[in-house]
């Protein structure tokens, strides 16, 4: 339970560490992952790669994520997360500059797969590592305001690809992302890893506590939560990879959503966070999440009934305004039903969420291949979403559940 120095941790210092959370997130997943999205149509048309080549090597970075986030599942004590964020934050940058130096379709599916594992490692330990250190000190309802950096991260990535998108070309893409990663990784790793977060069971040294007693990863609360965040991840994943490729092949050149769909779902994105929390807090988080994955479901399936800017303009902002909410308020909901587990629980459930959303582009791949257009390939957008909404109505409320113990 948190003491009264804890409770009363001035508003600067939780302000700070926030905007450490949210840099980080901007810089792996903004500069690193989700600036493949709005570059993408770009690589095409100066030929370094075809469509297909370009889901396969989004495959290869979705395949990283997943391996980064197991990696945070065996080492996730404070101890680990203290050696292996700088260490992600680092493979982070050199796989950009790798990104930023070839044109060898090979070598560009190398690096994005370790950019993937950078990405997964520090999407799982920089939150867990804040969630922790906010609980200590109530006030763990503030922490969905640090994915405001996922949102900053899409908008900034849409401004630099378009920006640049008159003067680079193939690989020298990559350049702006890279010379702002390095300032804003190496602020905010330094400021997160001088956080005071013992937590529970990693006592000190002669202390002599019994680590409190942990309940079972899986059990009959979090296998349907674990199965509906699966949902999720396939759902949002197609429109987060390819909405301006599908931009490009529904509209006319010159159409301003060829480049500003991105835009567009990067700047609802900003306003997720906020909006999450301030439902959860209203709602409930559970019921929240439901609401969340209904918009969401409409989002993409919007994109698949109603061809063209209309429909194009409905997935950008429902899937922009909910994804966010949907990690957010389901990271929340698995550490309520399991308070002993922290970072070992959010690196499982990012795992499986990592599984699904590798499976994404390379089941886009297939159908591409097959004959398929990539409005239809939407559908598995639609279905993994419908999936995931069936399995929330299998969680229970988190304060009517007492997990067993281990």
């Amino acid at each position: 339970m948190p003491n009264s120095s804890q409770s009363s941790t001035a508003p600067r210092e939780i302000f700070a560490v926030l905007a450490a959370g949210a840099i980080l997130l901007l810089v792996t997943h903004g500069l690193g992952r989700f600036i493949y999205t709005p570059l993408l149509p770009y690589l095409v048309d100066d030929g370094q790669i075809t469509a297909a080549q370009g889901a396969s090597v989004a495959t290869w970075n979705y395949l990283g994520y997943l391996l980064g986030a197991l990696l945070a599942i065996r080492w996730h004590t404070i101890s680990h997360i203290r050696i292996l964020l700088p260490t992600a934050l680092v493979v982070h940058l050199l796989t950009t500059l790798a990104m930023a130096q070839t044109d060898h379709l090979a070598v560009m599916a190398t690096a994005r797969l370790f950019n993937g594992v950078a990405n997964g490692i520090v999407f799982v330990q920089a939150p867990a590592l804040i969630l922790e250190w906010l609980v200590r000190r109530n006030r763990v309802t503030l922490s969905g305001h640090m994915y405001i950096g996922v949102g900053l991260g899409l908008l900034l990535s849409s401004g630099l690809v378009s920006f640049s998108a008159g003067w680079l070309e193939g690989s020298e893409r990559w350049w702006p992302a890279l010379i702002l990663s390095v300032p804003l990784a190496w602020w905010a790793t330094a400021r997160l890893l001088r956080l005071e977060v013992p937590v529970q069971g990693e006592g000190k040294k002669g202390e002599g506590k019994k680590a409190p007693a942990k309940s079972p990863l899986f059990d009959r609360a979090s296998i349907p939560l674990f199965l509906s965040y699966a949902g999720a991840g396939l759902g949002y994943i197609l429109p987060m990879t390819f909405l301006p490729l599908l931009a490009k092949d529904q509209l006319p050149a010159g159409h301003w959503l060829l480049d500003g769909a991105w835009f567009v779902a990067a700047v609802v994105t900003i306003f997720s966070p906020a909006l999450w929390n301030r439902l959860g807090a209203k709602l409930g988080d559970l019921p929240a999440l439901r609401l969340n994955f209904i918009i969401q479901l409409a989002g993409v399936l919007a994109a698949v009934i109603l061809p063209g800017a209309i429909g194009l303009v409905l997935c950008a902002v429902l899937v922009g305004i909910t994804f966010v909410g949907t990690v957010m308020l389901t990271q929340r909901i698995g550490r309520a039903l399991h308070p002993h587990q922290g970072p070992r629980l959010s690196a499982a459930m990012v795992s499986l969420y990592g599984f699904t959303q590798m499976a994404g582009p390379w089941l886009t791949k297939q159908w591409l291949e097959a004959g398929g257009t990539l409005t239809t390939a939407f559908g598995i957008g639609v279905a993994a979403l419908a999936f995931g909404l069936v399995f929330l109505f299998f969680v229970p409320a988190p304060g009517t559940w007492q997990p067993s113990q281990d």
